[in-house]
């Protein structure tokens, strides 16, 4: 593409003809195949309680900003106080097999004037972890927000030491940007910031590769997966 520069001949950006800013994610449900997505409320507590109480000890939490609520009822609170959020916006992660929730995310830094918004605060419990209710969670976020929203950028960002997370952001299709060096104190310690995104004109791909993974003929009659979903991109290029 020819490089596009100004009346004093400096290089500048792409033109966006008729760019208005986006809405903002709404606060109502996600259905898919194999899970739904609402926004939390104190009544998930008791199932999200009896999901988080599965993992035999906190390392899931390591990485979060918030430690494993003790009991039901201070797990209760925190969702209570969560559901007044717009920014971060969280979601419960209902299994549709059992239509229980097992997990939660959130859409956070949501900047409509740019098109960018964030998932983050990933929480999935034992029942949701490595199943195709927990990839389609992931999908149906993405598709809220450029399909449905009309974003131009979608981001990913953890702790640099949280090898899981970089693992499931390149897993779901998020090129690697770079490391935000002493960009978060958290916990007591410092944090260096992995930052990982899908832009706009990636997103067909990426979401051609989970409409093929999600397709329940990419499973065998014992549930494994026929293809991943690095190979399915790497079909679609």
């Amino acid at each position: 593409m020819k490089e596009r520069t100004n009346a004093f001949g400096q290089p500048v950006g792409p033109a966006l003809p008729g760019w208005t800013p986006r809405p903002p994610p709404p606060r109502s449900a996600l259905t898919g195949r194999y899970c739904r997505l609402e926004p939390v409320e104190a009544r998930h507590a008791p199932d999200l309680f009896a999901a988080f109480s599965q993992a035999p000890d906190d390392r899931d939490w390591t990485y979060l900003m918030a430690e494993r609520p003790a009991t039901e009822a201070a797990l209760r609170e925190s969702l209570a106080n969560l559901s007044t959020s717009a920014d971060p916006m969280h979601f419960a992660i209902l299994c549709t097999d059992s239509g229980k929730p097992v997990g939660t995310a959130a859409l956070m830094r949501i900047e409509p004037k740019h098109g960018v918004i964030e998932i983050g605060s990933i929480t999935y419990s034992p029942r949701l972890k490595r199943t195709r209710a927990g990839t389609e969670a992931m999908y149906l976020f993405m598709r809220l927000a450029f399909d449905d929203l009309g974003y131009r950028r979608y981001e990913w960002k953890c702790d640099s030491l949280n090898a899981p997370s970089r693992s499931a952001a390149q897993r779901y299709g998020f090129s690697f940007e770079g490391i935000f060096r002493q960009s978060v104190v958290y916990k007591g310690r410092s944090r260096d910031t992995a930052w990982y995104s899908i832009i706009a004109e990636e997103w067909p791909r990426v979401r051609a590769a989970f409409d093929a993974w999600l397709d329940p003929g990419n499973f065998d009659a014992d549930g494994r997966q026929r293809r991943d979903l690095k190979s399915l991109r790497a079909s679609l290029r």
